[in-house]
C-alpha cells in the first residue's frame, strides 16, 4: 500500500504546483515551473487556499496586487517574457474577484499565453445558501459566476472533491505547458472543498520535470512545404508570436539569409528578427510597412510562421491578394487560417527542417535585391520620424516623435530595454517606429488589445526580467482604466519607468470614429457630457507620487529626453508624462481595416465613408477570388 499525506484539497494543490519543474528538451538544468501566486485573500479563498500558500511561501512565494484583473495581467505578461516556459498562478476569492478576472483570462486564451486561475466558489454542501456573493440562477442550482470562465479558458474544472486534484491537476498542466493547447486554465475552488482533507498518495508531491518539446511535422507535410518554395519567384515570411515562443531566432536569421526569403512580422512576432537585418522588412498590414506591405501584395507565396494570420496582419483579408499561404503552426486550428498548405510543428524545427530540403535554392536575386532596397529604405524613414527632436511650431509632439526620445534615451542599444504596450496609438505607432535586436524587447499585448494591461503588464514583465529596463509607454486613457500596480511595482522593488502621453481622451478611437464619417463624439473630453465644473484637469505626474513612485511632467521632446536620463538613474517606478497632439500619427506605411460603416446615415460625411468602404469591400473580393 502507497504512503499517503493527510492534506487539504487546498494544501495538496499548493504543495503540488511548488514542486514542478520545467526546461526545454536541450537544456540540462530545469527551474521551478510556477514563479509564485498572485492573490487578493477574501471570504471565498483566505482560510482555504491562503493558509495554503502561507504553508509553501518559502518555495511558491505570495504577491499581494490591488486590482485582480491587473494581477492576472502582470501574470499573464511573466508567461510572455518567459516565452511560456514559467508562468504563476492567480487566486481570489468568490464573487467580484473572481469575475474581475474573466478578462484577464480572455486576454490569456487570445494569446495563447499560459496562467492558472483558482477563482475561490461557492459551497458544494449548500448548508450557507445563499452565501454572500451567490449568483442564483432560478432554472440551475449548479451554475455560479466561475461559469462565466467556462469559454476562455482552455481547460475548465469545478473541484467539488479533493481527490479529484489527482487527475484535474496533471490535465490543467498539460493544457498550460502543450505548445498547441497553451492557454489560461481555471480551477474553481469551492471555499468549503479548500477546507477539506483527504489522505493524498504521498508520490504525488514528488518533484516533477515538464519537458517542453518541439512538435515534429510529418514528412508528407515538408515534402509538400518544399514543393510549394521551390517553385516561388516572390517569397515572403510573416513572422509571429509561435517563432517567438519557438525560440526561432537563430532558425529564422539562417533561412533569410541562406535562401535570400524577406521577412516582416506581426504584433507578437516582433523582436524575434532584428530590425537591422538588410532583409528585414518590419511589421505587416495595417500598422504595417511601406516595404513589408509592397512585397506581401506583389507576393506568390507567403510563408506564415506561427501566426494566426489576424485582420490586422492581413489588411483584413485583403493585403496578400490571392496567394497561396505556407503555414507553420503548433496549432493545427491556426495552421488552417490561410486556407493554404500546413506543416504543424515548432517553428524553429520546421524552419531548420525545410532548410535543409532546399538545399542550395534561393529565391531570385531580383526579388532578394529588392527586398534590400525597401528594408533600407523603411529604415531610413523610421530614422527621419524618430530623429524629429521637435514639435512643428505651434503643435505638441506626437507618438512618434516621443518614440525616438525614449529610444535616444539610453546610452546603450536599445536592445537591453523591454518596452510595453497594449492600446491605443501607441500600438500602431510602436510597430512601426520601435526597434528591437533583442527576442522579448517588445512586448506588446495586441491580441486583445486590452486597456488598462500596461502597467499591470510591465509589473510582470519586470518580474520575470529584473535585470532589464522596463518602459511602459501608456496612453491617458489607459492609465485612467488601471493603474494600481504602481504601488504593487514600488511595494516590490520592481521598477517602471512609465512614459504616459496624454493627448485628453480616447485620441485613436476619436479618429477612426471621423474616418467612418460620424461627427466627435464621447471620445475626447472636449466633445463629452460635461457637467458646471467641466473636464478635469488630471495631474498624472502628482497621481504617481500618491502611489509611491517618482514622478514628472515634461513640455516637449527635449524635456523628455532630460527625464528619461533621470528615470534610468532611478531606484524605484518613475513616470514622466507629456502632453501630445492627438490628430497626428505616422502616414507612412499601413494598410486598409474592414470597420464597418453604416449602411443607413442622415450625415452626408456617414454616406461618403460607406461609399468608400464599398468600394473596398469590392476591391477586396476581386483581390481574393482567384482568376
Amino acid at each position: 500500500m502507497s504512503e499517503t499525506i493527510r492534506l487539504t484539497c487546498a494544501q495538496a494543490l499548493v504543495r503540488y504546483l511548488a514542486a514542478l519543474r520545467g526546461r526545454d528538451a536541450d537544456q540540462e538544468d530545469s527551474v521551478p515551473l510556477f514563479g509564485g501566486v498572485f492573490a487578493i485573500f477574501g471570504h471565498g479563498n483566505v482560510a482555504g487556499i491562503g493558509e495554503a500558500l502561507y504553508g509553501v511561501r518559502d518555495r511558491l512565494p505570495t504577491f499581494r496586487a490591488h486590482n485582480e484583473q491587473a494581477m492576472a495581467h502582470a501574470a499573464i505578461a511573466y508567461a510572455k517574457t518567459n516565452m511560456r516556459r514559467r508562468m504563476m498562478a492567480v487566486t481570489t476569492s468568490i464573487g467580484p474577484g473572481a469575475t474581475n478576472l474573466v478578462t484577464a483570462a480572455a486576454l490569456a486564451h487570445v494569446n495563447r499565453l499560459p496562467v492558472l486561475l483558482l477563482p475561490g466558489d461557492i459551497f458544494v454542501s449548500r448548508e450557507p445558501d445563499p452565501v454572500l456573493q451567490q449568483l442564483e440562477d432560478f432554472s440551475d442550482g449548479t451554475v455560479s459566476v466561475n461559469d462565466c470562465f467556462r469559454p476562455v479558458s482552455r481547460y475548465f474544472d469545478r473541484i467539488v472533491r479533493p481527490e479529484q486534484l489527482l487527475t484535474a491537476l496533471p490535465r490543467a498542466v498539460r493544457a498550460l505547458t502543450d505548445p498547441a493547447l497553451c492557454g489560461p486554465v481555471t480551477l474553481a475552488l469551492p471555499q468549503d472543498v479548500q477546507a477539506e482533507a483527504y489522505d493524498f498518495p504521498l508520490s504525488f508531491f514528488e518533484p516533477r520535470e515538464v519537458v517542453f518539446r518541439a512538435p515534429q511535422p510529418t514528412d508528407d507535410e515538408l515534402m509538400s512545404a518544399l514543393d510549394a518554395i521551390e517553385v516561388a519567384e516572390r517569397p515572403v515570411i510573416i513572422a509571429g508570436g509561435g517563432a517567438l515562443y519557438a525560440k526561432a531566432t537563430s532558425a529564422l536569421l539562417g533561412f533569410a539569409d541562406r535562401h535570400g526569403v524577406p521577412v516582416c512580422e506581426t504584433q507578437a512576432g516582433k523582436g524575434v528578427f532584428p530590425w537591422n537585418h538588410p532583409l528585414h522588412l518590419g511589421p505587416a498590414g495595417v500598422s504595417g510597412s511601406t516595404a513589408a506591405n509592397a512585397l506581401l501584395r506583389d507576393a506568390d507565396l507567403v510563408i506564415a510562421v506561427g501566426t494566426r494570420l489576424q485582420d490586422f496582419t492581413t489588411g483584413s483579408n485583403a493585403l496578400f491578394r490571392h496567394v497561396p499561404i505556407l503555414s507553420v503552426n503548433v496549432n493545427g486550428f491556426d495552421a488552417m487560417k490561410g486556407n493554404g498548405l500546413e506543416a504543424i510543428g515548432d517553428a524553429a524545427q520546421v524552419l531548420d527542417d525545410i532548410s535543409f530540403g532546399l538545399e542550395d535554392w534561393a529565391a531570385p536575386e531580383a526579388w532578394t535585391t529588392r527586398a534590400r532596397e525597401a528594408a533600407g529604405e523603411w529604415v531610413d524613414i523610421v530614422s527621419r520620424i524618430t530623429g524629429q527632436r521637435e514639435a512643428p511650431a505651434g503643435r505638441l509632439p506626437y507618438d512618434g516623435e516621443v518614440i525616438g526620445a525614449v529610444q535616444r534615451s539610453s546610452s546603450r542599444s536599445t536592445m537591453d530595454d523591454i518596452v510595453v504596450c497594449a492600446a491605443g496609438t501607441l500600438p500602431a505607432e510602436l510597430e512601426k517606429l520601435w526597434r528591437t535586436e533583442t527576442p522579448g524587447g517588445y512586448h506588446m499585448e495586441y491580441g486583445y488589445s486590452c486597456m488598462g494591461y500596461e502597467i499591470a503588464g510591465g509589473l510582470g514583465v519586470k518580474m520575470a526580467a529584473p535585470d532589464r529596463e522596463v518602459i511602459v509607454m501608456v496612453g491617458d486613457g489607459s492609465y485612467l482604466m488601471m493603474n494600481s500596480e504602481i504601488a504593487t511595482s514600488v511595494m516590490l522593488d520592481a521598477k517602471l519607468i512609465i512614459v504616459l502621453l496624454d493627448n485628453r481622451g480616447y485620441g485613436c478611437i476619436n479618429r477612426l470614429q471621423q474616418a467612418t464619417g460620424s461627427a466627435p463624439f464621447n471620445n475626447m473630453f472636449d466633445d463629452c457630457v460635461q457637467g458646471r465644473h467641466g473636464a478635469p484637469l488630471i495631474d498624472f505626474a502628482a497621481h504617481a507620487r500618491s502611489l509611491g513612485a517618482i514622478a514628472e511632467h515634461v513640455a516637449d521632446i527635449a524635456g523628455l529626453e532630460a527625464a528619461m536620463e533621470r528615470a534610468r538613474a532611478a531606484d524605484r517606478t518613475y513616470l514622466i508624462s507629456i502632453d501630445t497632439d492627438h490628430t497626428r500619427t505616422t502616414d507612412e506605411g499601413g494598410a486598409w481595416w474592414d470597420v464597418a460603416v453604416p449602411e443607413v446615415s442622415t450625415r452626408d460625411a456617414v454616406r461618403e465613408a460607406r461609399a468608400g468602404y464599398e468600394t473596398a469591400i469590392v476591391g477586396r473580393k476581386a483581390r481574393i477570388t482567384p482568376a
